[in-house]
């Protein structure tokens, strides 16, 4: 099946985030013309639609026990309808009389909540801690994201809103979320990453509505940190009887050359009104603007309007086809530009505009070849990927554009054009982002089936959820041109079984019978060549298999290649190396690869790793090691690291700490050595050089003190306080240059790094002095006053030169003047249980990180300042508005 794959022209509809990169507001993936994300109170979103922001203004409860006797199973039979528009067979019913939950006092519209938390959404309850929650493991990041959570907030409807159709759409609640309106239950979705729709029209009256929602998290139900509470944005959408449906466009490009693109549009229209209607419908296609993502100049494609008569409470979608001449293609920066084009729909009953919807895409082909691996436009690209989890750090899950933003940027700084969304739906507002700044999205659904990972995670609702989960993320995702691949599964316990086969091919069928213009895969970390799920998928992705399992050399790639010859490999996870940030152990392993433990890399009294990025877990590799497995078989398409930054949760090695150890970049986002030796590999043009450990021990004088170098030249020279340690050039599958016999004395190193015998990049560290004051950087000065908008504040803790201290840890203390908030704090340190919205915290390795968001409204000067016992202490000044 995977040839139906090896060439695949597609143009995919791009929900857009833009402004420029330096203004950074935060368009949202809208559906309708100018629906602006977290911004405004309204947006309109053209004739016949509106789409409002409700993310401001609940009132919110957590309660560790239940407080109202309801759970999934006594709502479940009232919440499946509200799955019927993604299931493909019969549809659920809606008991007869009085949903639970009617008596429930939080559904009321006389109850008084002025006692409750005001919080405004995305929100996340459990980030605020305190850490060491009771009964949450360290895998799940020891936050009290257990419990039941209600919001509630009231929310007015004209006369005019009652002859409307209005919905409500929560891009993703954590989880089981049930929703009430004026006491009615209206309908519910259990998976907490899925985004959904509510019908509220037959519950709506004049005046003041009462919405509550309820969501349930249970213990031991993820293996990370899923964050709790209704943590992305929430929408209510009101449109004319005659509308275009969720997710009511599909745009696909069966050719694309340089000189043309056909360009196929299916819209879907609802009549949800009292009567059939003729209604016609016409597309307008126009180049996107890049930074607002609005539609520009004339039209460069247009299909004419088309007529069909629907009856009352149908669905009809239209087909129709145009070309575009010299089409400008969207593709993965620096080679390619990730262009885009607007589709503007609009929805005729006699002369009236009914309805206005606007869908974004871009035109690219996309070739999955088994032995060149993947092409964009016909041009080769090498995946450079990384696998992320949801959570933003010390945000937790509550979604913010910026902050998702910042880390893109550093990502692509790196060399990174690829990401994983591990292993959930992400937001909506990632893939946006990713469409418009040129990212490959490997874009993933489920971490398990029907066999369990922890006690109540997916496996308890994947049969009666499966479908609607993934027709819904299916139709969500589809049109974003970023997303070259669906995942179906990430180490599935069933994988190696033939039931396991029977699952995914019917996941696989789900798939195409939805898109059949991308390929199916699911991470594979245990599955032979021969188990009868590589028989399934399009594209085989193998979870380090392919660079030998541990200190293994025995790579997988061999055996799936000669097994499945006509499917492209990929690596869908690799590495997995630990390390916290700045922190050295000595000695070091001779190997390019260790596993981690008391003696080798590790530090289990102080829950730290070394930072040689050498050792990893029994299961995972070097990077050295994967690089080297990757360049011996060509044919693999590239990989997906695990992971690009650090995480909430998996603590691995050490269970007793509170986040992970895995990311290239820590959880404050400060660059790990790691970076660097991505950087050298995956942007080998880019003159760089860096030198690893710091050059500050002055306890270990005369003693063995290797130094490393990542630099993407071929060759260095190591200088030992002016005294040459040698010259040396990269072996064959080696991608570090090592001196790992320097005896240490205080001074300086300097590297000199040569490309093709000519001088290419140098680095250099040295001994610093004492502490002596604080230096402060914001990564943006000037914020939309919008309360969403952040600057991330980094202090380092420097000598009297300027020059950072690399172990000092001391206590750093920041506030702020003027229309704006700390929202938290962070220091890199997987061991650091201070909660974080702490305006307190100690410096970990020399740095300390401190997110400011302004105000909703805010306008003016913003003073952030950062004081520290015995230092000189430090401000910088921001600007909102």
């Amino acid at each position: 099946m995977s040839n139906l794959f090896l060439t695949r022209y597609r143009a995919c509809t791009l929900l857009i985030v833009g402004l420029l990169l330096s203004l950074v507001p935060q368009y949202v993936a809208a559906r309708g013309v100018n629906e602006l994300q977290q911004h405004t109170a309204i947006s309109r979103a053209g004739p016949g639609r509106e789409r409002i922001d409700l993310n401001a203004g609940w009132r919110f409860s957590r309660f560790t026990t239940n407080p109202d006797s309801l759970s999934y199973n006594t709502l479940k039979n009232w919440i499946l309808p509200s799955a019927n528009d993604f299931i493909s067979g019969t549809k659920y019913q809606r008991p007869s009389g009085t949903a639970p939950g009617s008596n429930v006092q939080y559904v009321q519209a006389n109850f008084s909540d002025s006692a409750w938390e005001a919080v405004n959404l995305p929100h996340d309850w459990a980030v605020k801690g305190p850490f060491n929650a009771p009964g949450i493991s360290g895998g799940m990041g020891r936050l009290p994201s257990n419990g039941v959570g209600w919001y509630r907030k009231t929310v007015t409807f004209s006369k005019e809103d009652l002859e409307k159709t209005v919905f409500l759409d929560i891009d993703g609640a954590m989880s089981y979320a049930a929703v009430w309106l004026n006491g009615n239950l209206v309908g519910g979705w259990p998976y907490g990453y899925n985004s959904f729709r509510l019908d509220l029209t037959p519950y709506l009256k004049e005046g003041a509505n009462q919405l509550a929602i309820r969501v349930d998290n249970a213990l031991n139900s993820s293996r990370w940190y899923p964050g709790a509470g209704i943590y992305r944005n929430v929408w209510l959408v009101k449109v004319n009887p005659v509308h275009v449906h969720q997710y009511g466009t599909y745009i696909t490009t069966p050719k694309v050359s340089a000189q043309s693109a056909t360009v196929n549009v299916v819209v879907g229209v609802d009549n949800t009104g009292s009567a059939s209607q003729v209604v016609l419908v016409k597309t307008d296609i126009h180049l996107a603007d890049s930074a607002t993502g609005r539609p520009t100049g004339e039209a460069v494609a247009s299909i004419p309007s088309k007529s069909m008569t629907l009856e009352k409470g149908a669905r009809q979608s239209l087909n129709a086809s145009v070309a575009i001449s010299n089409p400008q293609l969207w593709g993965p920066p620096p080679t390619q530009k990730p262009n885009l084009y607007a589709a503007v729909t609009t929805v005729n009953v006699g002369d009236a505009i009914v309805d206005t919807y606007e869908t974004l895409f871009g035109v690219r082909s996309v070739t999955y070849d088994p032995n060149k691996g993947l092409l964009v436009n016909g041009e080769y690209i090498y995946v450079q990927g990384t696998c992320n989890h949801h959570d933003l750090g010390s945000l937790g899950a509550a979604f913010n554009t910026r902050a998702m933003e910042r880390q893109l940027e550093i990502l692509a700084e790196m060399g990174t054009n690829a990401l994983r969304t591990s292993h959930n739906p992400p937001a909506p507002e990632l893939l946006d982002l990713a469409d418009r700044l040129g990212f490959l999205v490997y874009d993933e659904i489920f971490d398990c089936w029907n066999t369990q990972k922890t006690t109540n995670d997916f496996h308890l609702i994947f049969p009666d959820w499966h479908e609607p989960d993934l027709r819904s993320f299916l139709r969500r995702d589809r049109n974003h041109p970023s997303v070259v691949a669906w995942g179906m599964g990430n180490e599935i316990p069933e994988q190696s079984s033939s039931s396991g086969g029977t699952i995914a091919q019917g996941l696989r069928d789900i798939i195409v019978s939805e898109d059949p213009t991308r390929p199916s895969t699911s991470a594979l970390n245990s599955a032979s060549a021969s188990a009868p799920i590589t028989r399934v998928l399009d594209i085989v992705g193998l979870n380090y298999q392919g660079e030998g399992l541990g200190t293994s050399n025995n790579s997988a790639f061999p055996s799936f290649h000669s097994a499945q010859p006509n499917k492209m490999i990929w690596t869908s996870e690799s590495s997995s190396v630990l390390s916290t940030r700045g922190t050295y152990i000595f000695p070091v392993t001779s190997s390019n690869s260790a596993t981690v433990g008391t003696g080798s890399g590790g530090d289990p009294s102080a829950l730290q790793v070394s930072s040689y990025e050498l050792y990893a877990p029994s299961w995972g590799s070097s990077p050295d090691k994967v690089f080297a497995a990757q360049d011996r078989y060509p044919y693999v398409a590239g990989e997906f690291v695990w992971t690009g930054f650090d995480y909430i949760g998996e603590p691995t090695p050490y269970d007793s700490a509170r986040s992970s150890y895995f990311g290239i970049l820590d959880m404050a986002g400060f660059k790990k050595d790691r970076f660097y030796l991505y950087q050298a590999r995956w942007r080998p043009d880019l003159p760089m050089a860096h030198i690893l450990p710091h050059w500050t021990w002055p306890d270990r004088v005369g003693q063995t003190t290797p130094v490393h170098v990542f630099t993407s030249g071929d060759e260095a020279e190591l200088f030992v306080n002016g005294k040459s340690a040698g010259r040396k050039k990269k072996a064959d599958f080696t991608y570090r240059i090592r001196w790992d016999d320097v005896k240490y004395q205080a001074g300086d190193l300097r590297v000199v790094a040569y490309k093709d015998g000519k001088e290419w990049a140098t680095d250099t560290k040295k001994t610093v002095g004492a502490a002596a004051k604080l230096n402060i950087t914001a990564d943006r000065t000037q914020l939309a006053g919008d309360g969403y908008d952040l600057s991330y504040v980094s202090v380092a803790v420097v000598d009297a030169n300027g020059d950072v201290v690399p172990q000092a840890s001391n206590n750093v203390t920041f506030s702020v003047t003027g229309p704006a908030k700390i929202v938290s704090t962070d220091n890199g340190n997987p061991a650091d249980f201070t909660v974080f919205p702490s305006p307190s915290r100690k410096a970990f390795s020399g740095l300390v990180l401190a997110i400011i968001r302004a105000d909703a409204g805010a306008s003016g000067d913003i003073v952030v300042s950062a004081t520290s016992s015995g230092l000189t202490n430090a401000s910088v000044t921001l600007h909102a508005g």
